[in-house]
């Protein structure tokens, strides 16, 4: 199994997790492929993976989730790891707030999301972690 796939195993154990009906923020870590690679039989023209990620992959992930409450918190190059594993390395990170849990999943937990989203960052993304996070209080 991929290590960049959102399984329904782990929106379940979210899902427990996480109380219902609170914002949640989502954390993610993004290691860029150089070059997109998409799998045979998707229709998808030469690309880097910064490119596919940002061009097709936020585009189709924004019009599957309008009218959601969503919105973007903060985004931007990782410039240096202070700790970590050794060699590991981070392109960008991203925190994206959601109306709660069950917004993030209406949109991820689909088939539409499956066949036409999450190609591009599947073809997008070396490496990717997901960290769901609350606000402090």
């Amino acid at each position: 199994m991929s290590l960049i796939e959102i399984t329904l195993q782990a929106l379940d154990a979210a899902e427990r997790a996480i109380p219902p009906g609170q914002p949640v923020y989502m954390l993610n870590l993004l290691c860029y492929r150089a070059h997109a690679r998409y799998e045979d039989g998707f229709d998808a023209a030469p690309c880097s993976g910064r490119e596919a990620f940002h061009e097709r992959y936020r585009p189709a992930f924004r019009r599957l989730a309008a009218g959601k409450p969503l919105g973007r918190v903060f985004s931007g190059p990782v410039l240096t790891s202070l700790v970590g594993s050794l060699g590991e390395r981070w392109d960008e990170a991203a925190i994206n707030e959601y109306g709660d849990f069950a917004t993030f999943r209406s949109i991820v937990d689909t088939e539409t999301y499956r066949r036409e989203v999450a190609p591009h960052r599947h073809a997008a993304l070396e490496d990717f972690r997901l960290f769901a996070l609350a606000k402090a209080m």
